[in-house]
């Protein structure tokens, strides 16, 4: 076993997003999830200052659980989808998401995911964002609202997932993959690899 994954205390996922748990146990780790609560996104968010902005969000979602469950390392994330300066959150319903996906039709888009991982008991709070680089080919009526029949577009940041059937609306990628799907996985490995660090060097 890596390193990495020999975690000394509970560890808390901070998201009820599936595919954040399907990433995580794919990974091998053993966690619980604790959702997030009374932390709105849209304050946070700020497109001229947007991964910074994000990581805050992403520290803010994980700390508000961290708060109750002190002694457990807390991972959080947040992912938004960017449209040269728009930012792209979460449909709130179809007419919403038929918008972002014409928007996104024949156009180059960057998906952000910032991860913050935490320990109260311990003084440790990292956070990362990563970046993904996605090529829509044009859509045409049709295949957007053949896709919103699906309801997959719900939850979704910019309307999709890649992994479902909207998998067909992409050119390439340039960046991870999982980090369109909601965490990337260099950048969330890296954070357990400074926690084990800063535990061997007696610093948490």
């Amino acid at each position: 076993m890596r390193l990495w994954k020999t975690i000394d205390r509970r560890l808390v996922l901070a998201s009820q997003s599936p595919r954040r748990k399907e990433i995580l146990l794919a990974l091998g780790l053993t966690f619980d999830i604790i959702p997030p609560r009374g932390v709105p996104e849209e304050p946070f968010i700020q497109s001229d200052d947007l991964a910074p902005s994000l990581r805050r969000l992403a520290v803010a979602k994980a700390q508000s659980v961290a708060l109750g469950q002190s002694e457990a390392l807390v991972l959080g994330a947040d992912t938004v989808v960017a449209l040269k300066a728009e930012v792209l959150g979460k449909p709130a319903d179809k007419p919403a998401a038929r918008r972002m996906l014409r928007k996104l039709s024949g156009k180059v888009h960057t998906v952000y995911t910032a991860v913050a991982l935490l320990c109260n008991a311990c003084a440790f709070a990292e956070s990362a964002v990563a970046a993904t680089t996605v090529y829509f080919r044009p859509l045409s009526e049709t295949d957007v609202e053949s896709y919103l029949t699906s309801n997959e577009y719900a939850d979704k940041a910019g309307a999709y997932a890649i992994q479902g059937r909207a998998m067909e609306f992409v050119d390439k990628i340039e960046g991870c993959y999982y980090n369109v799907m909601g965490l990337p996985i260099r950048a969330t490995i890296a954070l357990f690899e400074h926690y084990q660090l800063r535990k061997e060097t007696g610093n948490v």
